[in-house]
């Protein structure tokens, strides 16, 4: 009879799974956080977003680390409140879309067919989760497949959003 795993040795035996399934390990979650960070930080609608709100991009790059250690390996390495962060954000369901999109083309230019699947699969499920709570945040609960649209939010010129994260998004 096998001996009990600890829950210590069980999420380091995930791990090791993940790892001999995906070839994702930390250098490449590094080259994938720093290259799609890059692309944020100079991005028309969403740099604005990020360069008001980060002042230690090292810091912050760090913390996108262990994120991403910690959503695609599990190795428990963040510690944080991820919708505590995105709540108060001027965001809507444009805003994830284009996250989205930048982050899959990342991830296809960074990592093997099967790394990329796995991260993005797992972007698809935060990015979804945040719209989520960011809505039910300005009181508007969304059905099932709806997307969440702050009116308050106007493009500007450059492609960028500006307004007031009020009250008021819609479906």
């Amino acid at each position: 009879m096998q001996e009990a795993q600890t829950p210590a040795q069980r999420r380091a035996q995930i791990t090791a799974d993940i790892v001999a399934t995906t070839g994702i390990d930390e250098a490449m979650i590094e080259r994938l956080v720093r290259q799609f960070y890059a692309k944020i930080a100079t991005d028309d609608l969403l740099g604005p977003i990020f360069a008001a709100r980060i002042a230690d991009w090292e810091a912050h790059l760090q913390r996108m680390c262990a994120f991403w250690s910690s959503v695609a390996l599990l190795s428990g390495r963040y510690h944080g409140s991820p919708m505590a962060k995105h709540q108060p954000l001027p965001v809507d369901g444009r805003h994830f879309d284009h996250w989205l999109m930048l982050f899959e083309k990342t991830a296809r230019d960074v990592c093997p067919p099967v790394a990329a699947d796995h991260f993005i699969e797992r972007a698809r499920r935060i990015a979804e989760s945040l719209e989520l709570g960011i809505a039910g945040g300005q009181g508007v609960l969304l059905a099932r497949g709806a997307r969440y649209r702050n009116e308050n939010l106007q493009v500007n010129a450059h492609g960028s959003m500006a307004g007031n994260q009020g009250v008021g998004g819609t479906v």
